[in-house]
């Protein structure tokens, strides 16, 4: 008897009080649903009340857990990349064989936000010691970036993990078979081959060293990125031509592979 009275008394608050506030179908559809995923449901819950939906906080808990979440990796990882830019660095190997038939690796770090070269050295034998040595060499005089990606290979070891954490930045390992995952790094390397490695024969370490150097001076100071809407990493300031006729002046880069053009004087 108790129990009939207690289910008729529950019966008549929900009368009272009224039913369930709907969330229609556009609300759910709409750009808040995506925001579901990202904000806490305080701010949703705020969100929806100045859009003039009457519900409680707890409504709110319940539909972001049913919440359709977007679970394509892709869109993650380029959504981490974007939003993260200016506190991104990147490292990676890239062999480069030599007359002789040895081969070189070469080591860089490249910055996300202006696609600058950090560091870069050459080695016929990498190992995880001198990965170490190169990450100090790299930051010692300025703050290290918030996020260092790197791949999986065997020279990333557990001390390079331990070295990147003790300098401040946070160690970030993409998976396997997923060389898109660091594309400004794999980019960086196609366009060294593409615009040096592939018109020379390099002799040994020194060799590659003295090429790398001079193209990285190109690469920074003369040519324009597509990324940096046809900037240069360290900028370049556009040329103010007179309204009459100028005289264009060519300057060869990399032993004339390449050239800067500027108007004269």
């Amino acid at each position: 008897m108790d129990l009939k009275i207690q289910t008729s008394r529950r019966a008549e608050a929900c009368q009272q009080r009224g039913s369930r506030p709907d969330l229609s179908n556009g609300c759910r559809e709409s750009d808040l649903g995506s925001a579901a995923t990202t904000q806490n449901r305080i701010g949703l819950h705020g969100e929806l009340l100045k859009l003039g939906f009457d519900l409680s906080e707890r409504s709110v808990s319940r539909w972001i857990r049913r919440a359709p979440r977007n679970t394509d990796p892709v869109k993650q990882w380029l959504t981490f990349l974007r939003n993260h830019r200016e506190s991104i660095a990147a490292m990676d190997f890239f062999t480069v064989p030599t007359l002789t038939f040895g081969v070189l690796y070469c080591f860089f770090i490249i910055g996300h936000d202006r696609r600058k070269i950090l560091h870069f050295n050459v080695t016929r034998n990498p190992h995880t010691l001198w990965v170490v040595q190169q990450l100090r060499e790299a930051w010692a005089y300025q703050q290290t970036h918030r996020f260092l990606l790197f791949d999986r290979d065997a020279k990333f070891g557990a001390d390079v993990v331990s070295a990147v954490r003790d300098m401040g930045s946070e160690p970030t390992r993409t998976p396997f078979g997923c060389p898109w995952q660091n594309g400004v790094a794999e980019r960086w390397v196609g366009s060294c081959r593409r615009d040096l490695l592939d018109h020379v024969i390099i002799l040994n370490e020194r060799h590659l060293k003295r090429l790398l150097s001079s193209y990285l001076l190109y690469y920074h100071e003369d040519r324009t990125h597509l990324g940096l809407a046809k900037d240069t990493p360290a900028g370049r300031a556009t040329a103010i031509r007179s309204a009459g006729e100028s005289k264009i002046q060519s300057f060869p880069r990399l032993g004339r592979l390449h050239h800067r053009y500027a108007v004269a004087a």
